[in-house]
């Protein structure tokens, strides 16, 4: 009766073949007892050049930041000291804090995250608009985004304000279409957040293109500078000097850094 029950088994093992069995039996991690789960970060593989605008110490070193350099087809001083608002609260500083919150999102994502300057100190200044304006060219990034805040005297005048490089030959034509994309991008992301439109800027829609930004011009990859806000608005500064508002104002440029690539 046993060895009846043997060949039973052992024929019917052949009738389904080992292949069969060893595909219905499901792949497990050796002594992990379970079938393993793979996960790919949002942004893994892409690579983003964070530019925070101007340095703190930049008013420290007039000869070095009055220095001119290239530009894109004619020269510009090196750098300027940025603005502030009526408290004293330095567009330097203020770029510079967003900017490290949104460089941690953004690896935290999975991407690779390169700034244009390190520090944000009295004894440093730099780095030109010609070295900000090249960066990510040779690493070939996906993007460049070059963070400031605007210093209006006009009456009332508040809000964010994206600009993107023209198509200009022989500089920007190579990246004007996809800089505009992500432009439009950025603005989605801070209006989403509950920012407003510059109500200042020429056409009031947020967008602008300029072909005097060095930061702009010597870009070989798709490149904007956004200007968060009017330091010298009552409004802006309260929400610029605010911690909670400039994670609110990071947040808002990730969602379109991901807009952009996706």
């Amino acid at each position: 009766m046993l060895r009846r029950l043997a060949v039973l088994l052992l024929g019917l093992a052949m009738g389904l073949g080992l292949d069969t069995l060893a595909a219905a039996a499901p792949p497990v991690e050796q002594g992990e007892g379970r079938a393993r789960v793979e996960t790919k970060a949002p942004l893994g593989g892409r690579t983003i050049v964070i530019d925070p605008g101007h340095q703190l110490g930049n008013h420290n070193f007039p000869a070095r930041i009055n220095r001119p350099v290239p530009a894109g087809g004619f020269r510009k001083p090196c750098n300027t000291t940025g603005t502030a608002t009526d408290g004293g609260y330095p567009e330097a500083t203020f770029a510079w804090q967003v900017s490290r919150l949104v460089a941690r999102r953004l690896r935290e994502l999975g991407a690779t995250v390169r700034l244009t300057r390190h520090s944000n100190r009295q004894d440093r200044w730099g780095p030109c608009v010609d070295a900000r304006g090249r960066a990510g060219n040779a690493i070939d990034a996906d993007l460049k985004l070059s963070i400031h805040a605007d210093g209006s005297y006009a009456a009332g005048a508040r809000g964010f304000h994206v600009i993107a490089p023209p198509d200009r030959a022989p500089w920007t034509d190579d990246i004007a279409r996809p800089s505009r994309r992500l432009a439009a991008a950025v603005k989605s992301g801070l209006q989403g957040r509950g920012f407003v439109p510059a109500n200042y800027v020429a056409g009031g829609d947020g967008l602008d293109v300029r072909s005097d930004l060095g930061t702009l011009n010597l870009s070989d990859v798709p490149t904007v500078m956004v200007e968060l806000g009017n330091m010298r608005s009552a409004a802006d500064a309260r929400v610029m000097t605010s911690p909670r508002g400039r994670a609110r104002y990071a947040r808002g440029l990730v969602a379109g850094v991901r807009a952009f690539l996706r």
